[in-house]
């Protein structure tokens, strides 16, 4: 790998150039670095002319930005890319999905997709150590150095707990507006073909149960979704 870049250790990186960071700790810089698909149906660095197997590969900078390989983190060991998009003491990851087709020439780039809002399916690290999930424990260990972002990591905690509360009363009031539809009414016969037939019934209970987890299936919605601008706010007073 000398023959087309510097290859060293621990070093601080220049981002301002293509390079690849190994597992290994070692780098490597390029002119060049693309994401390709190869013959097996998975995908192959191309670190110029030299190809380059994603599973070797922690991170990985070029045009399109600065991307960590979440391998460690998936249940089947599969290498995929999430792009950073928040730089920092604390660094914010947000996994991307590649196009299989050409976009242009030899490019292969990203399909379209928007930055979302902090959630548990981003991950986080500092300088060039391993990806974490984004969870309560994870960001609480990261920044524990922080009292004004533990708080506001606390907050987020809260609200948390308050949706899922929510949650779980919304199904146990939908559930028991089901078994009241049930039993509501009394069998008073049957019609031709043997058909039960019922009294009249009133279904006002059930309706209002319905409503009730309707209600508070949207209200733990809004309580998880606030949470959520805590945890953002947190990594951010995280890093000023």
């Amino acid at each position: 790998m000398a023959c087309y870049g510097l290859n060293a250790r621990s070093q601080l990186l220049n981002e301002s150039r293509d390079f690849l960071y190994f597992y290994s700790d070692s780098t490597v810089y390029a002119q060049k670095i693309r994401l390709r698909p190869d013959l097996t149906g998975g995908w192959s660095l191309r670190a110029d002319s030299r190809r380059i197997p994603v599973s070797q590969v922690k991170f990985f900078n070029n045009q399109d930005g600065f991307f960590a390989n979440t391998r460690k983190l998936s249940l089947l060991g599969q290498a995929s890319f999430a792009e950073r998009i928040i730089e920092g003491k604390l660094n914010l990851y947000q996994e991307v999905i590649y196009n299989d087709v050409l976009l242009g020439g030899e490019y292969y780039g990203f399909r379209d997709y928007r930055p979302q809002a902090v959630n548990n399916r981003m991950f986080i690290n500092k300088g060039y150590s391993d990806l974490k999930r984004v969870n309560y424990r994870n960001l609480n260990e990261a920044m524990a150095d922080n009292p004004n972002s533990l708080a506001l990591l606390r907050r987020y905690r809260n609200t948390k707990i308050t949706g899922v509360a929510m949650y779980v009363a919304a199904g146990v009031a939908i559930i028991a507006s089901g078994l009241t539809l049930i039993s509501e009414g009394k069998q008073v016969g049957t019609t031709f073909g043997g058909i039960p037939k019922y009294a009249d019934r009133n279904y006002t209970g059930s309706f209002v149960l319905l409503g009730l987890g309707a209600g508070l299936s949207l209200g733990g919605f809004l309580v998880g979704e606030s949470g959520k601008k805590n945890m953002e706010r947190a990594i951010d007073n995280y890093n000023r």
